[in-house]
């Protein structure tokens, strides 16, 4: 159990804690489809007094608009059921347990959630003298569960006539999406930090 605890508290990843408010409208499709393809993935990474942990899951599917060379819209779905621990590879035992208990009622249930989304609502030019290689600052609603909460991020984003590359990393409140071990306020929840890192590479291609 104290391995599962782990995957939901903070990474030391030096990213920024993203903006979060409540849900927002979705921005309407503008331009050509890019498909979102196999190789796109989400990282987590979280840490407890002891251990750090990192793993991945898969993005299933999802399609991306492009109009002028500028990304405007779209979104994509995170299958939960992919979640896949890698800094256990060389103990499958330990490894078998952290993702068992992960994709359990205590934390993702992916058997009533299979599914998690993230949905586009603004793309702006960005530029900061500490995130140099940020582009554009994207903001979207992220689905966890039975949650959704509007987040703000910034990613960089390459696009040309054929393809789309988007890279951003970000580190979110776990509560804020209802994630609390045992429920709020239960001691057993003090242990784990709150904050949990995620990486994002999406890359697409023109339909």
């Amino acid at each position: 159990m104290a391995t599962a605890i782990g995957m939901l508290a903070s990474c030391n990843s030096g990213s920024d804690k993203t903006d979060t408010t409540d849900k927002q409208s979705v921005a309407a499709p503008e331009g050509d489809i890019y498909t979102v393809d196999s190789t796109s993935a989400i990282t987590w990474s979280a840490s407890k007094p002891t251990a750090t942990h990192t793993g991945t899951f898969n993005i299933s599917e999802g399609k991306l608009y492009v109009k002028d060379n500028a990304l405007t819209g779209g979104s994509f779905v995170i299958n939960m059921a992919s979640l896949n621990n890698v800094d256990l590879s060389n103990d499958p035992e330990n490894k078998g347990k952290l993702e068992g208990h992960l994709k359990s009622p205590d934390f993702f249930d992916i058997a009533k959630y299979p599914t998690s989304t993230f949905q586009i609502t603004s793309v702006l030019p960005y530029s900061d003298s500490v995130n140099k290689e940020a582009t554009h600052l994207v903001k979207g609603n992220l689905t966890l569960k039975d949650s959704t909460k509007n987040v703000s991020f910034p990613a960089r984003i390459t696009v040309d006539a054929v393809t789309l590359s988007a890279a951003a990393s970000f580190t979110i409140d776990r509560t804020e999406w209802g994630m609390n071990y045992k429920g709020p306020g239960n001691p057993q929840d003090w242990f784990i930090t709150k904050n949990v890192n995620i990486k994002i590479s999406v890359a697409a291609t023109k339909k």
